[in-house]
């Protein structure tokens, strides 16, 4: 079985959905519907450098507006 990204040599992409959780892909092929490139072509190396720099929460966005408007509500109740 082959593997989706080839030799460990080969240029791959940094993508992003619309939760900001990111993910490498291979430049080869297309992206997964919903799924965009932010960075790349690049190796692999550089392209984990990239996410590492950039995706320092891993928590959907959709849970840190929930939980940000959570706080914001009970501060109002509080204050």
């Amino acid at each position: 079985m082959s593997s989706l990204f080839g030799e460990a040599g080969e240029s791959c992409l940094v993508v992003v959905n619309e939760e900001g959780q990111h993910s490498l892909w291979p430049q080869v092929t297309a992206p997964p519907v919903g799924w965009r490139p932010v960075y790349g072509p690049a190796g692999r190396a550089r392209c984990l450098a990239y996410v590492e720099e950039h995706w320092t929460d891993m928590r959907p966005l959709g849970l840190v507006a929930r939980l940000a408007g959570e706080a914001a509500a009970t501060e109002r109740r509080a204050g």
